[in-house]
């Protein structure tokens, strides 16, 4: 799906895509973006992409059955780290389809 896929140098098996190549296709492909900020900075200057849902980092463990393993799921936060973490968490509960969106949303909001 994502032609920008690159390896994340910190975690293994984690793809991070381009925010460019993201807003493209959000509008044509069925794709979850999940924000993993804290609730001020979702809120805050950086804002938030449309249409993503905030699930904090530290609260993902639990809010694991509220995703699905069907989606495809990309993750965002201020600039990459946490959001690379966050996949490496789903991974490691055997989604398959999670992509990290590289830089977050310092990059996103250069588009």
């Amino acid at each position: 799906m994502f032609k920008t896929k690159q390896a994340n140098p910190n975690f293994t098996g984690v793809f991070d895509v381009e925010p460019s190549e993201l807003n493209q296709l959000r509008s044509t492909q069925k794709i979850k973006i999940v924000d993993v900020r804290q609730p001020e900075e979702y809120i805050g200057e950086l804002g938030h992409i449309e249409n993503s849902e905030l699930i904090v980092l530290d609260s993902l463990p639990e809010k694991l059955s509220s995703l699905s393993k069907e989606d495809t799921l990309v993750m965002v936060c201020r600039s990459g780290a946490r959001s690379a973490k966050a996949s490496a968490i789903l991974l490691d509960q055997n989604f398959k389809k999670v992509f990290n969106l590289r830089g977050g949303m310092l990059l996103w909001n250069n588009l």
